[in-house]
């Protein structure tokens, strides 16, 4: 049994005893062939949650720092975010999210699944932000199926700003998947847009958030 699948199988067995989790829409998961999952973002664990509760492996960006802080805590989270299959991203440097896409896409030209949220970053306030584009342009770079994911109360879990985890209920609703035309890494702008406004458009559905014609910046951004 590998590190991820005994990571990923704890994880499982936590949020099922302590927060009784509402997950629908499995079937809605192909299991096999590449697979990208776009979720809503509400909460530092989210990724952790869809990486252990999805029925195949998914693998997501974070943060740098997560890999590269010193001492045994940088150690810990090291092996911990490599352990549930995380991509290391340097955020707000363009050059480094254009690689970090493109390492998104050798791993679904591999069949392989990856989680994205459109949004970019968490929302404070609860509102489904404007998808950035870059989910758009992996629909139709790679032509594989996007799965809308809505989550719903995991910003209970570990509210913004605190380090405490305390258990709560919440859910996870897998979308139907959508296909978009397989038009490679060159293709234009409008139908970028397109793609992703069709997949955010899927996410509210699921979620019924309040939705937001602007972009989602991050406390940093804005200060």
């Amino acid at each position: 049994m590998s590190l991820y699948t005994m990571t990923r199988s704890s994880i499982r067995g936590l949020l099922k005893g302590m927060c009784r989790p509402t997950v629908t829409g499995l079937e809605n998961v192909p299991r096999t062939g590449p697979v990208i999952i776009a979720s809503n973002h509400l909460s530092f664990l989210d990724s952790i949650i869809i990486q252990a509760l999805t029925p195949r492996d998914v693998a997501f960006f974070a943060k740098a720092e997560y890999f590269t802080t010193p001492g045994l805590k940088g150690k810990a989270m090291k092996t911990f975010f490599e352990s549930v299959g995380s991509i290391p991203v340097q955020r707000g440097e363009q050059a480094a999210s254009v690689a970090a896409l493109e390492s998104l896409v050798d791993i679904l030209e591999a069949k392989g699944g990856i989680g994205i949220y459109p949004e970019g970053t968490r929302s404070r306030d609860g509102k489904l932000y404007r998808g950035r584009t870059g989910v758009g342009w992996l629909a139709l770079s790679t032509g594989a199926p996007v799965v809308p994911v809505g989550l719903v109360g995991t910003e209970n879990l570990q509210p913004a700003g605190r380090n405490a985890i305390k258990p709560h209920h919440f859910t996870l609703a897998f979308g139907k998947p959508l296909q978009f035309e397989h038009l490679g890494r060159k293709h234009p702008l409008p139908q970028r847009r397109a793609a992703t406004d069709t997949i955010v458009d899927a996410i509210a559905e699921l979620t019924g958030q309040e939705r937001v014609n602007a972009y989602n910046q991050s406390p940093a951004i804005e200060e």
